[in-house]
């Protein structure tokens, strides 16, 4: 397994940081400017902690900013299988680490957070621009939205506790190296969202484990339009598929995303070196892996339903060959057994009370490109999912349980239990 930092990963880090230093070394100039204890600097300075928000410092009267937060969800997994052993697991599932700076004068922003869970424990390391209020430029590593809406969604805000069998076949963290523009617009009642990304096309710590492990393959172009025809979710409820603000009138937004890598080496497009494939003269020739999203979200005091359709797809497979030899040319059935093509789709539908009580209820299913083809990466699965949570503190504190049953079309159902407390700082 590759290392989580190469030397691009800590100089970006360390940029980070230098930014950061500027950030409250100006603010600390302008603390410095107060005669200590006056009403004044108590106004223009502050320091202060809240559950959910983690601890915060803010200077020259919220012009700078830097928070420190996190969280931890200790669980435990038990996983059943006829003919099989019982599995029973006691871990802390994630581990979360975030650090977040910005300087509003300035228009820049930056966000780090980390999984200790992880052997490789970084996830999202990026700066951000934004020009006016409706553009925002992102640069770094960062979950991309070209991807289904669960997926877009942090791992502390999930519906269930776990994502959907349609995520966790078609991506894997989620997270891309590149750069990411969101914009966010309304014409009177409606919400007009396009997003645009360009991205290394090899996932989380793209650039491999030192010089001598380049990136691989070409770029990813990718994108999202979402539209809110009765206007946007209350403030913060956009966060998550749960309803948990309590939308007082009918609320949806329809998505529509794709992606186009060119040169996949991986079975979602968000990997690096899984496989090659070569030419007729040995050289590397890696397949264009596409991905296409719809999805749909609804909510309404406390009703939520969330609809996802995915469809994969590859190019670029001709004369295609297995070996650098090029004697064993790529049969076309055969690029399912290195990408996961084929269809896919996501139903959510929840209900959480006033007092916090969430019940939940999923079902999806993956069904590969070439069904008679056995070494496919995507199977022919179904998922079906309970869930119950209980909200204490919003999504700070809470107890999350889901009972899931995956029904392969071939071999034994697996039933899965799992129950996490989730912990903000």
């Amino acid at each position: 397994m590759k290392r989580f930092i190469d030397i691009t990963n800590i100089q970006f880090l360390i940029m980070l940081c230098f930014l950061g230093s500027i950030t409250l070394g100006n603010a600390q100039d302008e603390y410095q400017e107060e005669d200590p204890g006056s009403e004044t600097e108590t106004e223009r300075n502050k320091a202060y902690y809240s559950l959910g928000n983690g601890l915060n410092f803010s200077f020259n009267e919220g012009n700078y900013y830097f928070g420190l937060n996190g969280f931890i969800q200790p669980g435990y997994l038990r996983e059943t299988m006829d003919g099989m052993d019982d599995v029973n697991t006691f871990r802390s599932k994630r581990t979360f680490l975030q650090f977040e700076g910005n300087a509003v004068e300035e228009k820049v922003s930056f966000f780090v957070q980390l999984d200790f869970s992880r052997s490789n424990p970084l996830m999202d390391v990026y700066m951000a621009y934004q020009p006016v209020e409706q553009v925002k430029i992102s640069f770094g590593q960062k979950q991309n939205f070209a991807n289904n809406r669960e997926m877009i969604y942090r791992e502390d805000r999930l519906q269930f506790v776990n994502r959907s069998l349609l995520s966790e076949s078609l991506s894997r963290t989620g997270r891309e190296f590149g750069v990411f523009v969101e914009s966010k617009f309304e014409v009177g009642n409606f919400g007009i969202m396009p997003m645009a990304a360009l991205t290394s096309g090899d996932g989380r710590n793209s650039f491999g484990q030192d010089s001598r492990d380049s990136d691989i393959g070409g770029v990813k172009i990718g994108g999202r339009l979402d539209l809110y025809p009765l206007g946007y979710f209350k403030p913060g409820n956009e966060l998550t598929s749960v309803d948990l603000a309590r939308e007082d009138e009918l609320k949806f937004v329809i998505g529509v995303a794709g992606s186009h890598n060119n040169g996949a080496s991986g079975a979602s497009g968000e990997s690096h070196g899984d496989f090659f494939l070569f030419d007729q003269n040995g050289e590397d020739s890696l397949p264009d892996y596409r991905q296409v999203y719809t999805d749909i979200l609804m909510k309404y005091k406390g009703f939520s339903l969330l609809a996802e359709y995915a469809n994969t797809s590859a190019t670029g497979i001709d004369l295609a060959f297995l070996d650098e030899s090029a004697t064993q040319i790529l049969a076309p059935e055969q690029i399912s057994q290195f990408l996961a093509l084929g269809d896919s789709y996501n139903l959510q539908l929840g209900y959480v009370t006033k007092s916090g009580f969430s019940f939940d209820f999923r079902y999806a299913n993956t069904t590969p490109e070439f069904d008679s083809f056995d070494g496919s990466v995507l199977s022919d699965m179904n998922q079906t999912s309970f869930g119950f949570s209980k909200y204490f503190y919003e999504n700070a504190l809470k107890l999350q349980a889901s009972y899931s049953r995956f029904d392969p079309a071939v071999g034994e159902a697996l039933d899965q239990f799992e129950l996490i407390l989730h912990i903000s700082l």
